[in-house]
């Protein structure tokens, strides 16, 4: 029995040991496309992650692979522009990220594998039929921005008891977008707070946007992910501090960039997950049967020197709760 025991231990070990180390990517050069409605410096962590996690899978870019990038924060039309010109680079796999940009990647090609990221919801988007089973050219992970509504609501009440009235920064434009809004308006019911549509979808419209939402008495603001505010985060979160609105937002660089609260899953888990599905699609994956992931670990950041600038004491009890404390 102990020596079974023993031998049983072993085969786990082994197959453990096997499972982290990179395989042998395949012998042919594979041609990757990146596609992103977020800008550059902001997709950075994202990218970063993503290009760590090829090489630890054992892609040696301009060995094995070759990444061809595209950014467009703003104009929808010129991202699909920029999917056709990655598509006619007779790429291998096409990633996409946010809502915008995956629906800009299917006007172009029906067949071409797609990886995304960012996704708020691929079923409402028309991107695949169901996560288990996606049937049709893209797969890859949601950043469930629209059931983590609740909880942001929820975190954002106990930070600042005394709010009855929360602003929710969203742009109508914004595919992904749309959804967190929608799903905000039980869990505002549920915890007694009337929500303001505070809509915008070009950037010179961010200061007057919280002009109105402050005269019209909203005490903090909830800003969703969407492609302009992720490109537009130190602006948002300046308007938030010169108008005394405690804000939350859904992820960590919201909150490094001045947001009050983020919760929600990491740019960096993204990215590396989106490295597995590009992996498993090089070695003969179809995307129609690879299931859409939804992440698993959520971070709450809370930043101390915002807190300060409005004037704000967080609770301890909240505080007490956070993984990263910004002071």
């Amino acid at each position: 029995m102990k020596s079974l025991v023993v031998f049983l231990l072993f085969v786990v070990l082994v197959t453990s040991t096997a499972a982290q180390q990179p395989q042998t990517p395949p012998k042919k050069m594979s041609r990757i496309g990146y596609l992103s409605a977020v800008s550059a410096t902001a997709d950075k962590p994202r990218i970063e992650a993503f290009r760590r996690a090829l090489r630890d899978l054992g892609y040696i870019e301009g060995q094995h692979v070759a990444i061809e990038y595209r950014y467009e924060p703003a104009d929808f039309d010129r991202l699909t522009q920029m999917a056709a010109e990655l598509v006619a680079l007779k790429i291998d796999v096409l990633v996409t990220v946010t809502t915008n940009a995956a629906q800009a990647a299917q006007k172009v090609t029906r067949s071409l594998p797609i990886v995304f990221m960012g996704i708020t919801d691929p079923v409402t988007a028309g991107l695949a039929d169901s996560l288990a089973h996606p049937g049709r050219n893209a797969t890859g992970v949601t950043n469930m921005a629209a059931i983590l509504t609740g909880k942001r609501l929820e975190l954002l009440k106990e930070a600042v008891a005394k709010i009855s009235r929360v602003a929710v920064l969203w742009d109508p434009k914004g595919p992904g977008s749309i959804p967190q809004w929608n799903e905000s308006q039980q869990p505002a019911r549920d915890l007694g707070l009337q929500l303001y549509s505070m809509q915008v979808s070009t950037a010179d419209a961010y200061e007057p946007a919280f002009k109105e939402a402050v005269k019209a008495g909203n005490q903090a603001v909830w800003v969703t992910l969407n492609p302009l505010a992720n490109s537009n985060q130190k602006r948002i979160a300046d308007l938030a501090m010169s108008h005394r609105l405690p804000s939350i937002c859904a992820r960590e660089d919201y909150a490094d960039n001045g947001c009050l609260m983020a919760y929600g899953p990491g740019y960096a888990e993204e990215g590396r997950n989106g490295a597995r599905y590009v992996d498993k699609i090089l070695r003969g994956a179809k995307p129609a049967e690879i299931p859409v992931e939804q992440p698993m670990k959520f971070d709450l950041i809370i930043n101390l020197k915002t807190a300060k600038q409005i004037a704000l004491t967080i609770p301890p009890n909240v505080l007490a709760r956070a993984d990263k404390v910004i002071k």
